[in-house]
């Protein structure tokens, strides 16, 4: 289609439509009207009955609120067009604050929303946050005002509130349906013009600019743009229960709604997970490009940030409808289905070229212990728990690790009962909850440096994390400035998942924090030294360390819930309602009074109006009425005694530390989190930013992988810190005591350079060393099978750091230190006869895929990525049968390894000995001949 300017719009045949609504205002009843007048439905159904087509669930007919979402199928013509008809899903939503996570899982796969308002109630409280919500998002909406069959209230008055409650441009279409604006009287066509005018800038231009003597009408293409752009909202009025103004409202969809092109390439979008009866796991999902085909074998991405993409096999495809579905051997882009075979998925998952989120505002902010039948075993209940977070994420079962405690996340007690008869329902016993409390969170007002060093013997890691204040309801948002050059690739990748893994604990009562930015600066690994549980420890402790210092600056914050509310009451009662407010903490943002009916509403701690509805029925005889929807999360009102009554001492957290571990003569010491800035290795990004530097980790440096290139300050920075770093080295394993060879000595150091000679007794002593070690090796010439020789296992790089020359040329260029100690290892093999091999990490290298080859008898391999090289050696020592085995490391865990499989263990300074004395040897057989 073609609209009047040349605007092109694609009209394809699939679209998908939520219904949302404040509960009560009759969504599920409007549901039923819908598929009843387009011919789904054969008779209606009644909430009242409990028969309705899609509350099918007992929980739902026995307590009248939807608490699932589900979907129904139905088709539309298109009014005035030759383009064919539009098949729609329809998906129903829970209309009840407690299952608004629920609700808000269905926003991410919906063309448009279409928004119930109850007539006589107007306005309510949860009606502002789902237009709050859809407006975040973007989702264009039509409105339906039910019950206009017992309202009061004029239209007029109507509009004019949804127009100034809801900040959107909401225009009653309700007489320009069959038939569209053309079909107006003039009086009403110019009523309507001017409504859309008034809220499409585009529109009103083209008013303005017309010739046609005030005869110009926008075309229907024209109005659905606008309201693709959520300029307009059109509203229909009708009831319901008694099908008016349902025949009207699928015209207005019809006429202008518009569903968006799709790319050629599969996609698809998760919104909802659930269990069959028959047991099997059906995952809901939107097609958002491409072709999804039975058999095909699909890529999950985890919005939980799970870096490893797993492949599944589609079993099945299922168009439901209710609780009624037809299989389907495809489903093209705009499908709303379910599909069987994605056992790991969860809501907010992606499929294909589709990316993840996890864009959730509501959150369960009540905690409860749940406890099953006595006797049973809490790991069973707990399993079972789990399979229902797994379907709503939000729940967040976790078990406290002192007391084994099992907790579970609820927005209140419908959900909590709605939870019981389900696990009931499903796994065949009872549960019960303890006492609700109020979760509270964290955060922090102003920017801290973190600092993480991690580095007991034998391993080595430092992380300097910025801490930031997030946007409020944003969680934890996490990104990287640190350059590849500086840090490899796939380190920073390993960070930013110990960054996304973990719930991090505040420290002012030890509560998950939120609303932060939590940025990766400046980091460092050794090339042999450095795993990936080092840079989780280092990673853990920055963060705390960070936090730490914001408590002690007087920037750490305690968060808690806070509910909108809106209380009608009598006008009388209104003083006595205003004073609880107030002591309660709470604020009021509006007052209206309408003859004796008074209506108050703002916001106030959910900790605090708990229970306030029995209070509000006793002191006004039961007229008042309260209504509380979630705000998000905002400064605690008494947050002095909530950190008083928690008890929490930060530094005595085990589970959560803020010290850093350094090395220290050999040994480990703990430093405290304050003193931490007194001997980390880094320089402080924070202090350059303030002081103007641009260099290493300098917030200048932006974009996570980027691989900026330093200018020569970086560069002289950079030098620096391998310096710092090589004192590092000297500091684990001691300074190198080893000879150095004569003419790599005079090469080196010049034919002046004086070494330090030994005393009598300490070359005798290291003479009984050498001979020990050569009793080791000593061998003839193999007389029989190739069996006999020797094998010799060597760690590479930590032989490298074992020898003065060969670390001091590795600071320089690590190739040339490499190739220089295989070109030796070739001379000792081929001397003694033993089959050496070498093994040289490579895991350090990002997309390494790793390699071996022979190079002159000695067989040198090159890990691949993310595999040490004492992971290789305990392999290929476990492989060897029937053979003597040597194993040439000074790396503790290496040899402990080795030990476990038999093999015999000589520390690289040994070796080294022997190597030298072996080259000894071979320059006097040389020398003889």
């Amino acid at each position: 289609m073609i609209t009047s300017d040349g605007y092109w719009m694609t009209r394809s045949e699939r679209l998908t439509i939520g219904i949302l609504a404040h509960v009560d205002a009759g969504k599920t009843t409007l549901s039923e009207a819908i598929l009843y007048r387009t011919g789904e439905l054969r008779r209606l159904g009644r909430v009242d009955h409990k028969d309705t087509f899609l509350d099918d669930n007992a929980i739902e007919r026995n307590r009248g609120i939807t608490v699932f979402s589900k979907q129904a199928r139905f088709t539309l013509g298109r009014p005035d067009s030759d383009e064919g008809n539009v098949d729609i899903t329809l998906i129903d939503t829970p209309g009840h604050v407690d299952f608004a996570a629920e609700m808000e899982r269905s926003l991410s796969v919906i063309d448009y929303a279409l928004l119930v308002v109850s007539g006589s109630e107007g306005v309510q409280a949860h009606t502002r946050t789902l237009l709050r919500m859809l407006s975040e998002r973007g989702i264009p909406v039509f409105m339906f005002v039910n019950k206009m069959d017992i309202s009061v209230r004029k239209k007029t008055d109507i509009i004019s509130e949804l127009s100034c409650e809801l900040g959107c441009g909401a225009v009653d279409f309700t007489e320009a349906a069959r038939g569209g604006l053309s079909a107006l009287d003039r009086e009403e066509a110019d009523r309507l013009i001017d409504s859309v005018t008034l809220y499409s800038p585009e529109l009103a231009e083209k008013a303005l600019s017309d010739e046609s003597d005030g005869t110009w009408v926008p075309e229907d293409a024209d109005i659905a743009v606008a309201v693709s752009r959520c300029e307009i909202v059109p509203c229909v009025f009708g009831s319901a229960l008694r099908l008016e103004g349902v025949d009207e409202l699928l015209d207005v969809i019809s006429r202008y709604s518009i569903t968006p092109s799709y790319s050629d390439e599969f996609g698809a979008k998760i919104y909802k997970v659930q269990t069959a009866e028959d047991g099997s796991r059906l995952t809901f999902a939107r097609i958002t490009g491409g072709t999804l085909r039975v058999r095909d074998i699909v890529k999950l991405s985890a919005a939980s940030g799970d870096s490893d993409d797993k492949t599944y096999k589609i079993n099945q495809i299922r168009l439901y409808s209710g609780s009624k579905y037809t299989a389907a051997d495809e489903a093209p882009a705009g499908t709303v289905c379910a599909v069987t075979g994605i056992p790991g998925a969860s809501p907010g998952d992606a499929l294909g070229s589709e990316t993840p989120s996890d864009e959730m505002s509501i959150r369960p902010f009540m905690v409860y212990t749940v406890s099953g039948p006595e006797g049973m075993d809490p790991y069973l209940v707990m399993k079972d728990l789990e399979l229902l977070s797994q379907e709503d994420p939000a729940l967040s079962i976790r078990r406290r690790p002192v007391t084994g405690e099992i907790e579970i996340r609820l927005m209140g007690q419908v959900q909590l009962e709605v939870i019981r008869t389900v696990v009931r329902d499903r796994f065949g016993y009872d549960i019960e909850f303890g006492s609700g409390r109020v979760l509270y969170l964290e955060t922090i007002d102003d920017t801290f440096e973190g600092v993480g060093h991690f580095e007991p013997l034998r391993h080595y890691a430092e992380v300097h994390i910025l801490a930031e204040p997030g946007e409020r309801g944003s969680g934890t948002v996490i990104s990287s400035i640190t350059p590849e050059d500086e840090l490899a690739r796939n380190w920073q990748r390993l960070i930013m998942t110990h960054l996304e893994e973990k719930e991090h604990t505040g420290v002012l009562a030890g509560y998950p924090v939120t609303d932060i930015r939590l940025t990766l600066a400046a980091g460092r690994a050794h090339d042999k030294h450095t795993s990936g549980g080092d840079f989780r420890e280092a990673v853990y402790r920055a963060v705390r360390n960070a936090l730490m210092q914001a408590k002690r600056a007087g920037h750490a914050v305690l968060l808690e819930p806070w509910y909108e509310y809106e209380i009608e009451l009598p006008s009388q009662a209104v003083g006595r309602a205003m004073t609880d407010i107030q002591q309660m903490g709470g604020t009021q943002d509006g007052l209206e009074q309408s003859g004796d009916t008074a209506r108050l509403r703002g916001r106030v701690p959910a900790s605090e109006i708990g229970d306030y509805q029995q209070t509000l029925i006793s002191y006004t005889s039961g007229l008042g009425r309260l209504t509380c929807t979630p705000a998000g999360y905002y400064p605690c009102h008494n947050a002095d005694e909530v950190i008083e009554t928690a008890g929490y001492d930060p530094e005595r957290d085990t589970d959560n530390p803020a010290d850093s571990v350094f090395v220290s003569h050999g040994g480990t010491d703990i430093v405290k989190w304050d003193e931490v800035p007194e001997h980390m290795h880094i320089p402080s990004v924070l202090r350059r930013r303030q002081d103007g530097g641009t260099g290493y980790g300098s917030l200048e440096m932006t974009g996570y992988g980027s691989g900026a290139v330093s200018d020569s300050k970086d560069k002289d920075a950079r030098a620096a810190a391998e310096k710092e770093l090589k004192l590092i080295f000297e500091r684990t394993y001691g300074a190198p005591k080893g000879r150095i060879r004569k003419d790599a000595r005079e090469e080196r150091y010049g034919s002046t350079y004086e070494a330090t000679e030994k005393t009598p007794e300490q070359q005798a002593a290291d003479d009984l060393r050498n001979s020990e070690v050569r009793a080791r090796h000593e061998r003839k010439r193999p007389a029989g099978t190739s069996d006999e020789r020797l094998l010799i296992l060597i760690d590479g790089y930590n032989l490298i750091h074992a020898d003065q020359y060969l670390t001091e040329l590795a600071s320089e260029d690590m190739g040339a230190a490499r190739d220089q100690l295989i070109e030796r290892l070739c001379n000792y093999a081929a001397y003694t006869g033993n089959e050496v091999t070498a093994v040289f990490d490579a895991y350090n290298v990002a997309g390494g895929e790793g390699h071996e080859e022979d190079i002159l008898g000695v067989r040198v391999i090159f890990t691949s990525e993310d595999e040490p090289a004492d992971i290789r050696i305990g392999l290929m020592t476990s492989e060897v049968k029937g053979r003597k085995v040597y194993v040439v490391s000074s790396d503790m865990l290496v040899q402990q390894d080795s030990l476990g499989h038999g093999a015999m263990r000589i520390s690289s300074r040994e070796f080294m000995r022997l190597l030298e004395s072996t080259e000894a040897d071979i320059r006097a057989e040389l020398s003889r001949q």
